[in-house]
């Protein structure tokens, strides 16, 4: 006789196509049927979703706590996961299936700092978290401290929750590598928002002034992303260089065109705890320029080996990584993406459903 199929329940906040398409390895490779519970769609991240068959999809706000708890008792869930401790009805959720020996895992990306807040935290969380989660799936290594001291054992840690679509990003990059053998294209591409924390002003004011001092060659700079500063900065002084090119929100399937004719992903965030397009470009071949907040970098960037990282905010050593980029040759660059094309193949959808179905595993043998 064969076993019931096993069911995952994700209680999420905003989706993204790379978290899909980690979920749709796992429906193809196991036999699992996965729920979704997201919160709606970011307007300055308005991605196009698609979604894998025997994935069901709930929006969050059609459910008080109490219809949120009938839904997944119907469910009945093998194994839960939700984002961080943001949303208190995840919590109870989470809480009730915890008391019932079901998994619980809490995701996160966030790193530790060791500030005051965070020891605060730790001091007024440890207790009810362990009543709440038994694992915690986090992004890389300074989560896992931050994990651990919030009291998770290291047997119940894991790595890697964020992967980007490996498949398609390596596809892409064999495809410019190969292109990029003779001729690398001189333009820096940023991914991301325009908010506080991504450092597109510093990036703007810190490319004009090299151009302005002679020494940008034929370099430009492309951004993509929108919101709440992207005005102020389109229409700053160095937002309006005309070698500073502004392509607004990039929807996934329109990006590889965009990258085709870019060469070198730069991330000057001030704030970035982990940063899934670092690894995107990673596996499509660019070199990197990442400032020293950009979580992902420890994974996915090696100086010297793909690119440079510059203190966070500081736009002395900025200038001094694109002026380090824009003096390399051409068949330097070119190293420097094959080296990070195989960085980025080291982790993947494939594995990261592994990981789901190893604490399904897990429960089976507590059982």
């Amino acid at each position: 006789m064969s076993e019931p199929t096993r069911k995952v329940l994700f209680l999420y906040t905003e989706l993204a196509p790379y978290f899909l398409a980690c979920v749709e390895r796992l429906v193809n490779d196991h036999d699992v049927e996965v729920h979704i519970v997201r919160w709606p769609v970011n307007r300055e991240a308005p991605f196009e979703l698609h979604f894998a068959d025997r994935v069901k999809v709930h929006e969050r706000d059609a459910f008080d706590d109490q219809a949120l708890m009938r839904l997944v008792h119907g469910i009945r869930p093998d194994v839960v996961f939700a984002s961080g401790w943001v949303d208190k009805s995840y919590l109870k959720v989470c809480r009730a299936m915890h008391k019932q020996g079901i998994p619980t895992v809490m995701c996160s990306d966030t790193a530790w700092r060791g500030d005051a807040r965070q020891w605060a935290a730790v001091a007024a969380n440890r207790l009810w978290l362990s009543r709440t989660f038994s694992h915690a799936w986090v992004t890389g290594e300074a989560q896992a401290t931050y994990a651990r001291r919030l009291g998770f054992p290291e047997l119940n840690i894991k790595r890697g929750f964020y992967s980007a679509d490996v498949d398609r990003f390596r596809a892409l990059g064999e495809k410019l590598l190969a292109q990029r053998s003779h001729h690398w294209p001189h333009r820096f591409l940023c991914v991301a928002r325009y908010i506080p924390t991504k450092g597109h002003q510093l990036l703007c004011d810190v490319f004009a002034r090299l151009c302005e001092q002679g020494v940008a060659g034929d370099w430009e700079l492309w951004i993509a992303g929108t919101g709440e500063l992207h005005q102020q900065v389109v229409n700053s002084p160095s937002g309006r260089h005309p070698r500073i090119k502004h392509l607004g929100f990039v929807q996934v399937k329109d990006m590889p065109a965009v990258m085709e004719q870019c060469g070198v992903f730069v991330l000057p965030s001030s704030y970035e705890p982990w940063g899934v397009v670092v690894h995107e470009h990673a596996c499509a071949g660019f070199p990197m320029v990442l400032s020293s907040a950009v979580g992902a970098g420890d994974r996915f960037l090696t100086e010297t080996g793909n690119g440079f990282r510059f203190i966070s905010g500081d736009a002395g050593t900025l200038s001094s990584m694109l002026r380090m980029t824009m003096l390399s040759t051409d068949a330097e660059l070119l190293g420097m993406g094959r080296r990070s094309a195989e960085l980025g193949a080291q982790w993947n959808p494939k594995e990261w459903a592994l990981v789901v179905m190893d604490l399904i595993k897990a429960r089976r043998h507590e059982a």
